[in-house]
């Protein structure tokens, strides 16, 4: 009877840690899912910075604006063109 008793018990105590490991692997599951989920959603901040960002460096770096810093700023002229020399290969 003891014995019986003895079996029971331990297979109650490795049920309820079955459920208990059942308990904690949907906790982590869950945890890495809403942390894929902020993953991503600064994934995508990023994606739209970096675009952002492109096409703020094209803005500046479009022909006329570097015309107008080289005319303005640094008082660059285009040279005459006499002095224009074209070499062929």
């Amino acid at each position: 009877m003891k014995r019986q008793a003895l079996g029971w018990s331990l297979l109650v105590v490795a049920l309820f840690s079955s459920a208990m490991g059942v308990v904690y692997a949907r906790h982590i599951c869950r945890q890495l899912y809403s942390d894929l989920q902020h993953l991503q959603t600064t994934r995508d901040n990023l994606q739209v910075e970096w675009g952002k960002l492109a096409l703020e460096e094209s803005t500046w770096a479009t022909h006329p604006r570097i015309e107008g810093i080289a005319h303005g700023r640094l008082e660059m002229q285009l040279p005459p063109q006499e002095q224009i020399v074209v070499i062929t290969p």
